[in-house]
């Protein structure tokens, strides 16, 4: 009975963590870049051979596309990431469209990990730094951001990397859009030095 009940429960563990991994939505094609916008510097932004890449001056590349109305609170993000050497990056989240700069709403969960910032991947840019980088470069790496309210919860690999909690203090009067809200989502081209990969970029709301 107990090899009976271990079995079911081994089933639904793998059932549920399918259905889990089915409710995600793909916002990258592998093909083109409908539903996604890049003001300055598009060429920054290329694919080959399925995989997004991200090389050159400064530019950021918007999710403007229909799934959910582009506009989320409360969501599980997962990417498949691969950087190259010294490479800087990164996703921001709660953002909105812009056609220059950086943005300058929401918050920017870092990718880097041989850059010379101290600040590495997983960690939520000048709010809650990760270092040593938790993966490396030449290598596909999973990259989970889980926010829910004011809560952020970033994992590479499965491994919880930072974990923290916004309050009013950590808002900044002079720049008050650094905050959790809700919006779309970013890709950085940070300098033609640097040379990231991406190859999938999934999303599902959590307050539906």
């Amino acid at each position: 009975m107990k090899k009976v009940l271990l079995g079911l429960f081994v089933i639904f563990c793998f059932v549920g963590t399918a259905l889990a991994e089915d409710d995600m939505v793909e916002l990258f094609n592998g093909k083109n870049f409908d539903g996604w916008k890049v003001g300055e510097n598009a060429d920054s932004f290329t694919i080959e051979d399925g995989v997004m890449k991200i090389n050159g001056k400064v530019g950021h590349l918007f999710y403007v596309g229909p799934v959910h109305n582009h506009c989320w609170k409360n969501f599980h993000l997962q990417a498949v990431v691969m950087t190259k050497e010294h490479a800087n990056s990164g996703i921001y989240i709660h953002t909105k469209y812009q056609e220059s700069g950086f943005p300058t709403t929401g918050h920017e969960c870092q990718i880097a990990n041989t850059h010379q910032d101290p600040q590495k991947t997983a960690g939520i840019y000048n709010r809650c730094k990760v270092n040593p980088a938790p993966c490396n470069d030449d290598e596909w790496f999973t990259y989970d951001i889980i926010v829910e309210g004011r809560h952020i919860i970033t994992k590479i690999n499965g491994k919880v990397c930072a974990d923290w909690t916004e309050t009013d203090d950590d808002i900044d009067a002079n720049d008050p859009g650094r905050k959790f809200s809700e919006g779309t989502f970013a890709l950085q081209a940070h300098d033609p030095g640097s040379v990231v990969y991406i190859k999938s970029f999934k999303v599902k709301a959590l307050d539906d």
